[in-house]
């Protein structure tokens, strides 16, 4: 019976795991296309020496901070180290690619589509850093000047997100290393919304988001202004205008799921669960 119902659930359970399943795939910037450090940009303290190494923005966003002084990365302990971050001076310019396309999928989380993290993190008000902090929603090492966001399909023409709906970068949302770098926060929170909260109620508020600031590419608009229909990209550029960025990392969203992929990945999964265990039954009696 086992081998009968195997044989005629095998092409569902195929397709299931081919549908629900897909083949893994950078979520992260892979390449650094173009880096100019611009003026101003950060030093370590003590050292004198600049955040300038560009790789330090690919692959995942930091879940902890190596070192003596390290630990976990949440949003009261942003990542700080110079391997982590690469800094952005005023005219500063950072450009990065994809081996994975930034779809612009208006189903995503928000309509949101990648997401850029940065150093910045809630300020503790209360005086408690042993792991009762408290926050008024003010953050600390953000970029305090203009950023500017701008996206290609082919590495040449660019298009710069909307800069009056385009957040800039490295603000909010402070990283929290134990959540999902491909989901966004909710763009509507603001930081009053995190006053007096402590880590467990901003990870309320994240709902199992890493932070970061999301971008969507249905806000790229060209020289004139007008809006242009992209369907996908592989280039992100982030330019400084004043002050400085620190950047961490960059992702692209992960969409949700629809309702049909997810009943053909459960019952794929439980096909194979079930012909597994007769197979273990079969040994065990023969």
């Amino acid at each position: 019976m086992m081998f009968v119902l195997t044989r005629i659930l095998a092409p569902v359970t195929a397709a299931a795991l081919a549908i629900g399943l897909p083949a893994a795939r950078a979520q992260w910037a892979t390449e650094i296309v173009d880096y100019r450090p611009g003026v101003g940009y950060a030093t370590e303290w003590g050292t004198g020496l600049g955040y300038t190494d560009p790789a330090a923005a690919l692959g995942e966003p930091s879940r902890v901070t190596p070192g003596e002084f390290g630990g976990p990365v949440d949003p009261f302990s942003p990542p700080y180290l110079r391997t982590q971050l690469v800094s952005l001076g005023e005219g500063g310019s950072l450009t990065v690619r994809f081996d994975q396309p930034i779809r612009n999928d208006p189903l995503n989380p928000y309509g949101l589509d990648f997401i850029v993290f940065g150093a910045a993190g809630f300020i503790i008000t209360n005086g408690d850093y042993t792991g009762g902090g408290i926050t008024d929603g003010s953050v600390f090492g953000n970029s305090a000047g203009p950023t500017h966001v701008s996206v290609s399909a082919d590495g040449a023409l660019f298009f710069t997100l909307d800069t009056t709906r385009a957040p800039g970068v490295d603000g909010l949302f402070p990283t929290d290393g134990g959540g999902d770098f491909t989901r966004p926060v909710n763009p509507a929170l603001t930081s009053a919304a995190f006053a007096g909260l402590g880590l467990a109620g901003i990870r309320a508020l994240y709902d199992g988001a890493g932070g970061g600031t999301g971008f969507d590419l249905a806000w790229a608009v060209d020289a004139d202004g007008q809006p242009v229909a992209l369907d996908a990209v592989r280039f992100v550029r982030v330019d400084v205008l004043a002050d400085r960025a620190e950047i961490d990392a960059f992702a692209v969203v992960a969409p949700i799921p629809e309702p049909a992929t997810w009943a053909l990945w459960a019952l794929g999964g439980g096909v194979l669960f079930w012909s597994g265990r007769g197979r273990r039954q079969t040994l065990a009696n023969g």
